[in-house]
């Protein structure tokens, strides 16, 4: 009776923590939230009344600069001051709307297709044309770059900052005039266009077959005097893009400066306003789980980078740029540079091979592989293999699951032979628990004199389990961020390995037409995994403490819902892993004796 009294206050204990969650943390959290971009729009306005120009470009401190504090790179990617824009993504109806209203340079490859607005010269237009929002072949493909104007907008942009405010440069207005079709592979297209004081500026703009585009950036001056410029590059992206939220993964700002990674969270950015780094070579860029952009200016310069987060009409703004050296051009010279935009999907070949053409120091980090790095790449090769050899990336994960289980069987055997004789003495345990009652000092020297007796250390366990828990994570990491395991089917009704099991066990699997709040959704796999986990803890010895033995006895149930809204590709893996771990555990048990 007692134990049900505990049963009934725990659920209702659990109840009331889900509620006070909601209405003392998430709804005034909300609240906060607007409070809060409503008070830096204000700011913000005051600083730079309607009709002003908030800066787009960081104040260079490169070598070479003339320290013009407060010079901007002009254009700016957020939208025209009191133009509310809508929350959420654009409708199509919405892009092509706005795409109409510019003449545009087609851009097309294999992999990815989209246009460069001849207005301002910004690439705010692109597809990836081997992904779709769904598994369903007839949904729209991956929108990653959306021009101005629109909500969630994300634009490129790349162009010059003069020493004097009074030069004129291209700018978000400037018409260009393009040389050429269609931007592809074979086909390179140059973009011109002339201040009408002696500068003419043109771009040359090449695309690859995969994701990198290359800008060669030409300035020519015919006029009668000398002047600097200082090249930019710059990604803006409108609002506040919907995140995973897992702390095993990085989606935001982030760059490579000195060969060091930085990450920035968007909340964090938010706080601070800006950051401001000065590197010798590097990269920045902006990431999402699958897909990324990034900008990576010639190495061998020294550049000054920047995260850069404002308000305009109530809505979040992010920007990564980069502002390189002033170059001096004198009359009847030119200067040229070289920039590379990466704008496509997250693939571990392709940024590989990046990495190593265009000399970009750990560009492979843009993909999360978290601290065990140096286990977590080459287990994506690995399963990659198998999964090109087997033709299912499921079956790609059985296996390689397979292959670790035997290289760490010498370790694995010894932890379980000592679960073996420690679940043999269990008994033996327990009737001294109950022989010395609470007189906790002789229980404990009892308990080690027994140990001593049968040679048992109740620790020897332990460590083989701790070896290992490195290796099973950076699989673990390796599922959780590998794209190609993106709507990749496995077998039955799992026909996207990174979405959840789309059963539930309170639809009786389909057969009840229901909708369950989310945290009902208790597929068919989630609950073999709980099962799995529940029947290794059987084969376990059991806590001789009864209150622990009561919370081990949970965990099954709680697993079973906490990874029921986690990828099916997750969940079989460590329903698999439990299944081999048992099978092994067992046979050692039987050889030893033990019931």
């Amino acid at each position: 009776m007692n134990e049900q009294k505990n049963l009934i206050l725990a659920v209702a204990l659990s109840v009331l923590v889900v509620l006070g969650y909601e209405f003392f943390y998430s709804i005034p959290q909300q609240q906060a939230e607007q409070a809060r971009r409503l008070e830096i729009e204000a700011q913000q306005k005051a600083q730079h009344p309607a009709g002003s120009t908030a800066p787009t470009a960081p104040a260079s401190t490169a070598a070479g600069s003339p320290g013009s504090a407060g010079v901007s790179a002009p254009g700016g990617a957020a939208p025209a001051a009191g133009v509310p824009i809508a929350p959420g993504a654009p409708t199509s109806a919405q892009r092509d709307a706005q795409l109409k209203k510019t003449k545009r340079l087609i851009v097309e490859n294999p992999r990815v297709r989209g246009s460069i607005s001849l207005t301002g010269a910004r690439f705010d237009d692109l597809i990836l044309s081997g992904y779709r929002e769904t598994i369903d072949t007839e949904s729209s493909n991956i929108h990653l770059l959306n021009p101005g104007g629109l909500p969630k907008s994300y634009l490129a942009e790349f162009g010059w900052v003069p020493s004097d405010a009074a030069i004129k440069v291209p700018n978000k207005d400037s018409v260009w005039t393009a040389k050429g079709g269609a931007l592809t592979p074979e086909s390179p297209v140059t973009l011109s266009w002339s201040n009408g004081a002696g500068l003419t500026f043109e771009r040359v703009y090449e695309i690859d077959d995969q994701y990198l585009i290359t800008i060669v950036q030409r300035v020519r001056n015919t006029g009668a005097s000398s002047v600097t410029l200082f090249p930019y590059g710059l990604l803006a992206r409108g609002g506040t893009p919907e995140t995973l939220g897992f702390y095993i993964l990085h989606e935001g700002l982030l760059g490579v400066f000195g060969g060091t990674l930085t990450e920035v969270d968007y909340s964090d950015i938010q706080d601070e306003g800006e950051q401001k780094i000065v590197s010798d070579g590097g990269w920045i860029g902006i990431t999402d789980k699958y897909w990324q952009t990034a900008l990576l200016p010639n190495q061998t310069e020294k550049y000054e980078f920047r995260f850069k987060h404002t308000i305009r009409d109530q809505d979040d703004r992010y920007q990564v740029d980069y502002l390189g050296g002033g170059r001096d051009l004198a009359p009847g010279n030119s200067i040229e540079v070289t920039n590379h935009l990466f704008a496509g999907a997250k693939e571990v070949r392709a940024i590989d091979a990046y990495e190593a053409s265009l000399a970009a120091a750990n560009f492979d980090l843009s993909i999360d592989f978290g601290w065990f790095y140096f286990l977590t790449k080459p287990f994506f090769y690995i399963v990659s293999w198998l999964s090109n050899y087997l033709g299912n990336f499921g079956l790609a994960i059985l296996a390689f699951t397979i292959l670790v289980k035997l290289v760490f069987f010498p370790l694995a055997n010894k932890s379980y032979k000592s679960m073996a004789k420690m679940r043999a003495l269990t008994p033996k345990l327990q009737e001294m628990r109950e022989q010395y009652g609470d007189d906790r000092a002789r229980l404990n020297q009892e308990m080690m004199e027994l140990y001593k007796k049968e040679k048992v250390n109740p620790a020897s366990g332990c460590l083989p389990i701790v070896v290992q828990i490195p290796v099973f994570f950076a699989l673990y990491k390796v599922l959780f961020v590998n794209i190609e395991m993106r709507h990749a089917p496995f077998f039955g009704w799992i026909q996207d390995l990174s979405a959840p099991d789309p059963t539930s066990l309170f639809t009786a699997f389909g057969f009840i037409p229901w909708d369950p709040p989310q945290f009902l959704a208790i597929g068919i796999w989630p609950i073999i995994m709980g099962v799995t986990m529940w029947m290794q803890q059987r084969l376990n010895p059991q806590p001789t403490d009864p209150v622990q033995a009561k919370i081990f006895a949970f965990f099954p149930f709680f697993f079973t819902f906490l990874l029921a809204s986690f990828p099916a590709g997750l969940v079989i893996y460590w329903a698999w892993n439990n299944t081999l771990s048992m099978a092994q555990q067992w046979v050692i048990m039987k050889r030893m004796g033990v019931k």
